[in-house]
C-alpha cells in the first residue's frame, strides 16, 4: 500500500519562511570609516530581522465606535483591538495574545446578551477566515459563489453578522495573527494540543473576569483545528475555570482525526471520503448521465450506502475478497466518482483524497480544491499524484490578508509593525500527545455533554469539503456514545459548498440564520 499520510489540519496549510543573507566580504583594514559604515549597517539589519519576535512590554488596547445594520436593524457597537498577556504561576508574562471584541452598545444587563469566543485553526491559523468571512462586522469581497477576484481586493459591512445576536472576540492563538510568546525560544511551550487548549482557555477567562462577562450567556465557536480546540476547551473551562458555556458551534469538524488520515492500516478515511468523491464528480459534470441528471442528494444516498455497504466490506476483507465481487466493486467506485476503473484497481481500491484531486480533472490538466472541491487550477507536474497546492485556499489567501492588514489599523487604529500571520508554519512540528493513537478530543465533548447536559451543540458542514469530509463529522457524532435523551442537544446542518462555506453567499445566509437560531434557543 502506498505510503500516504494525509494531514487534514483547518484550514493545515504549513508555508516555510526563507531568508536571503548576503556574504560580507572581507573588510578592507585601512579604511576603518568603511568598516564602522558596515559594521552599523549589519546591526540595523539585526534589528530589522528580530522585529518579528518583538513583543510589546505592555498591552495595548485601541477602541473605536462604529455602526452597521443587520436583518434591517441598526446595531451600534464598540470595537476593542488589543493584547492580553499570559502569566506563569510566578505573574511573569508568558505570550501576549491578540484579540478583536465587538461589544453592542446599550446594552444595560450584561446577563442577558451573550458573548462568542471565535477562532480558527490549522495549527497555525489565525482567527481572519470566520472573522472576515462570516461573523465580523465587516467582510471581504469575492464573487457571489467565492470564486476569486482580482486586486485590489475591499470589503463591505457584513450584513449577516452575528453581531446582532452576539457579542464577538476573534482570538489569535499563540505564533498566529499579532500574537507572540514572550521569549520566542519559549513559543514551543504553546504548540500542542493541551498546551493551546490551556492558553486559550486562560484567554477567556482573563476576557470574561476583566470584561465582567461571568454572568453572560457564553459560546464557543471554531471552524476546522478550531473545531478539535473547541471541544478541547468543553472541557478544560469547565474542569480548570469552572466555567460551562451555554454553547458550541463547529464549522467543519475534526473531532477524531482517526477519520482522517490516509495512514497504512487505517482504511476508515477511504470510506468517509467517498460520498465527498461522488459529490465532487458531479459538481464538475463527470458522471454517466444517468447520475448527472438526478439531485445531489439522490447522488449522494448512493455514494453512502455504497461506502457503508459493499465498498466497506470489501475493505474489510482485503485479499479476502474475491476477484469476482472486488471487479464489482470496482465497477460500483468508477460509477459513482468517474473515476477509469484501471485507477481504482492500481490503487487497490484506495483512493486517498491527494490522488482523487489530481485524478478527477487529470484530463484537464487541473486539479481541484481540498478546503473547497468546487474550485479548479492548473498543474504543472503532470504525472504526480501529490498537490501542488490548494485552488481553494489561493483563491482567497491573499484577499483576506490585504483586507484584513487594512482594516486593523485603518479602521481599528491598531498600530504594529509586527507581520500579522493569517496562517503560519512556524508552529511546526506540533506537539500531537498521542503516541501511535490519533487524537481524539470527541470523547472530550461526550463528557462535557454529559456533565452539563445544558450544552447544546451546533455543527456545519460543506458537501464540497475534502478537508473535513460531512460524512466523517457524522461518522464522529453517531459514535459519540452519549446518552439517547442528550442526543437532541446536537444539531447539524449541511451546506452547498467547501470547508469555508461561507464563503457562498447563499450558504453565508443560511449560516447566519442557523447560528443566529441556535444561540436564541441555547442562551
Amino acid at each position: 500500500m502506498r505510503r500516504f499520510h494525509f494531514l487534514a489540519l483547518l484550514f493545515a496549510i504549513a508555508f516555510t519562511a526563507s531568508q536571503l543573507v548576503a556574504a560580507d566580504t572581507e573588510p578592507n583594514r585601512d579604511n576603518t570609516a568603511a568598516e564602522a559604515t558596515k559594521k552599523e549597517k549589519k546591526e540595523e539589519d539585526k534589528k530589522d530581522e528580530s522585529k518579528d519576535m518583538a513583543v510589546s512590554k505592555d498591552e495595548k488596547t485601541q477602541i473605536t465606535k462604529h455602526s452597521i445594520t443587520v436583518g434591517g436593524q441598526q446595531v451600534d457597537y464598540t470595537a476593542t483591538a488589543g493584547t492580553i498577556f499570559l502569566r506563569n504561576n510566578k505573574n511573569e508574562p508568558t505570550a501576549s495574545i491578540f484579540y478583536i471584541a465587538y461589544t453592542r452598545d446599550g446594552v444595560d444587563d450584561k446577563t442577558k446578551r451573550p458573548v462568542t469566543f471565535s477562532f480558527n485553526g490549522g495549527p497555525g491559523s489565525s482567527s481572519v477566515w470566520l472573522h472576515m468571512g462570516a461573523l465580523g462586522p465587516k467582510r471581504a469581497v469575492l464573487e457571489e459563489d467565492g470564486s476569486p477576484v482580482p486586486p485590489p481586493y475591499r470589503m463591505v459591512d457584513n450584513e449577516y453578522s452575528l453581531l446582532d445576536v452576539t457579542d464577538l472576540v476573534f482570538i489569535d492563538p499563540v505564533s498566529t495573527g499579532y500574537s507572540r510568546a514572550t521569549k520566542p525560544e519559549d513559543a514551543r511551550n504553546f504548540h500542542s494540543v493541551d498546551s493551546d487548549i490551556s492558553s486559550v482557555a486562560d484567554f477567556i477567562r482573563l476576557y470574561t473576569t476583566r470584561n465582567e462577562r461571568w454572568m453572560s450567556p457564553k459560546f464557543i465557536i471554531g471552524e476546522s483545528y478550531g473545531t478539535t480546540r473547541a471541544a478541547g476547551l468543553s472541557g478544560e473551562l469547565s474542569s480548570v475555570h469552572r466555567m460551562n458555556v451555554n454553547g458550541i458551534m463547529l464549522v467543519s469538524t475534526v473531532l477524531n482525526f482517526m477519520t482522517l488520515r490516509f495512514a497504512e492500516g487505517n482504511d476508515l478515511p477511504y470510506v468517509l471520503f467517498f460520498p465527498t468523491y461522488a459529490s465532487t464528480a458531479w459538481y464538475h459534470k463527470k458522471l454517466a448521465p444517468e447520475l448527472q441528471n438526478q439531485s445531489l442528494a439522490d447522488v449522494l444516498k448512493q455514494a453512502e450506502e455504497f461506502a457503508t455497504g459493499d465498498y466497506s466490506q470489501a475493505l474489510l476483507l482485503g485479499d479476502g475478497l474475491s476477484a469476482d465481487r472486488r471487479q464489482q466493486v470496482v465497477a460500483q467506485y468508477a460509477k459513482l466518482t468517474s473515476l477509469s476503473p484501471q485507477f481504482i484497481d492500481r490503487s487497490n481500491l484506495r483512493v486517498s483524497m491527494s490522488e482523487f484531486s489530481r485524478e478527477l480533472l487529470h484530463d484537464e490538466n487541473k486539479m481541484i480544491g481540498r478546503f473547497d472541491s468546487r474550485y479548479t487550477g492548473y498543474v504543472r507536474d503532470r504525472l504526480g499524484l501529490d498537490m501542488e497546492y490548494d485552488p481553494s485556499g489561493e483563491a482567497v489567501f491573499s484577499a483576506y490578508a490585504s483586507t484584513f492588514n487594512d482594516y486593523v489599523r485603518r479602521d481599528l487604529g491598531f498600530e504594529s509593525d509586527l507581520p500579522y500571520k493569517i496562517l503560519t508554519g512556524d508552529v511546526q512540528p506540533w506537539n500531537w500527545g498521542q503516541g501511535n493513537n490519533y487524537v481524539n478530543v470527541a470523547t472530550t465533548l461526550a463528557d462535557s455533554l454529559t456533565r452539563n447536559p445544558f450544552l447544546k451543540v451546533h455543527v456545519s458542514s460543506g458537501y464540497y469539503d475534502l478537508a473535513t469530509p460531512y460524512f466523517a463529522t457524522e461518522y464522529t457524532f453517531n459514535h459519540l456514545g452519549i446518552d439517547p435523551a442528550l442526543q437532541k442537544n446536537v444539531t447539524q446542518d449541511f451546506y452547498t459548498a467547501g470547508h469555508m462555506m461561507y464563503l457562498n453567499l447563499p450558504d453565508l445566509k443560511k449560516l447566519k440564520d442557523d447560528l443566529a437560531r441556535f444561540i436564541e434557543a441555547s442562551k
